[in-house]
């Protein structure tokens, strides 16, 4: 990869990854827009191990809360922390399952598309809309039990098609269950380490048991995402307690649209389908 590229997909994914705007679909969208050539499932995973590693950084309470809870909940106490990390397992299992089906059926090789990305763009930005704008404001992760954690859980596999946003939906469901808002972005990165550290190793690891290497410019993308990630999800913790989802919604809806034109009024994208 050139360095243009390096820098230009280390800095959509370290801040799309927890803007509720598809971090997927945004880079499914680079090659298409830019003429380079397709970066890969295996780019895309190194570069999300680097959001992964700047959300532990910043969420180190939570996180050691977590792994204490762990401790509690296999001896079998009942503690805050046992009961976040429970609902954290919870959560995660859909996206295992589906992730997992989606796999051995082969439909995640047919699914970056960038009409499927302006669907989903348009589509769930008018719902994470809807959501913030009318969910209540009471409930916070204290609050979360397993039926909560569930249906987030479930909107987080939705996630798996490209444009969705993961962070977008969790956030969508969680506000419309009546999570403040600064509680919804929480949970939604809480929620999604594990399921980002699995789909990372998980794919990672077959790239490298099929003789794949991962070159010094994909690890390169990767520490350069961390760094980029950490910044951003620093300044959206401080956002979301002031400001509302609605310029994110615009902003899908808007992206949708353009793409949609662009793809409909036949000007040639490359690798669009």
């Amino acid at each position: 990869m050139t360095l243009a590229q390096i820098i230009v997909l280390a800095l959509i994914q370290g801040t799309t990854e927890f803007l509720p705007i598809s971090s997927s679909g945004h880079l499914i969208l680079v090659p298409v827009l830019t003429g380079w050539k397709d970066q890969g499932v295996v780019t895309d995973m190194v570069t999300n191990l680097g959001t992964l590693f700047a959300l532990i950084v910043y969420f180190w309470r939570d996180v050691v809360a977590m792994l204490r809870g762990l401790v509690d909940a296999v001896r079998g106490e009942r503690t805050r922390d046992s009961r976040l990390v429970v609902n954290v397992v919870i959560g995660t299992l859909p996206i295992l399952a589906v992730g997992a089906l989606m796999k051995y059926t082969q439909l995640d090789e047919h699914i970056r598309s960038a009409t499927l990305v302006a669907v989903n763009a348009i589509g769930f930005g008018v719902l994470l809309y809807v959501a913030d704008f009318y969910g209540l404001w009471q409930r916070t992760v204290a609050d979360m039990n397993w039926k909560t954690s569930l249906i987030i859980g479930s909107a987080q596999a939705l996630s798996l098609s490209p444009g969705t946003s993961r962070s977008g939906i969790t956030m969508t469901a969680a506000r419309g269950l009546g999570f403040v808002r600064p509680e919804a972005a929480r949970f939604s990165f809480l929620l999604s380490m594990p399921a980002n550290g699995a789909a990372s190793i998980f794919i990672i690891g077959d790239a490298l048991k099929s003789g794949q290497r991962i070159s010094g410019d994909v690890i390169l993308t990767g520490v350069l995402t961390f760094f980029i990630a950490l910044g951003t999800i620093t300044v959206l913790m401080r956002l979301v307690r002031h400001m509302s989802f609605l310029p994110f919604s615009v902003y899908r809806v808007v992206l949708g649209f353009v793409l949609l034109g662009l793809i409909y009024s036949g000007v040639p994208l490359a690798g669009v389908n």
